[in-house]
């Protein structure tokens, strides 16, 4: 299963995918939810539907495809991403918060769990970097993970125009 961050749905909403413009991406998301490959988790679905915006409207009513990320052997990854990110050196203060404060770690410890993959649109910074990224605490803790376009090859997605 492919995971979504937040922000896949944020970036399609408001750069490459606006829902006025493409919804054949919206319609993918939604028959690859159904279908089980993709999915995220409810802290997830928070983020996206607290605003009152047209994800917001989208997201309200497909809360099923946003997986709890209770059981205990996520919330034992969790606790590890936590303790490394709190014991590293390297980040500062406002960066850990930042970061353990958010759906990140959370769907880390989920995609750990269920040996899924994460979707993210952000990228990998050195290891000297204070700024804590999805990708780099994927890489130390063995959670493969891909960008939004990525995804859309690998699944051999394609928004063909029709008249």
């Amino acid at each position: 299963m492919y995971l979504l961050d937040s922000n896949v749905f944020i970036e399609a909403k408001n750069r490459y995918y606006r829902m006025n413009v493409c919804p054949g991406f919206w319609d993918w998301i939604e028959v690859h939810f159904s279908s089980g490959l993709l999915g995220s988790i409810e802290m997830v679905w928070e983020e996206i539907s607290s605003n009152d915006d047209e994800l917001s409207g989208w997201s309200k009513p497909r809360k099923q495809y946003f997986n709890a990320a209770d059981e205990a052997e996520c919330q034992e990854h969790f606790s590890n991403i936590a303790k490394y990110v709190m014991g590293h050196a390297q980040y500062s203060e406002p960066n850990r918060s930042k970061f353990l404060g958010v759906a990140d770690p959370l769907l880390i410890a989920k995609a750990k769990t269920i040996n899924g993959i994460v979707v993210t649109h952000e990228s990998l910074v050195p290891d000297s970097s204070n700024k804590i990224k999805i990708p780099n605490i994927c890489k130390e803790f063995g959670v493969e993970y891909c960008d939004t376009f990525d995804l859309l090859e690998i699944l051999e997605a394609q928004f063909v125009l029709k008249n």
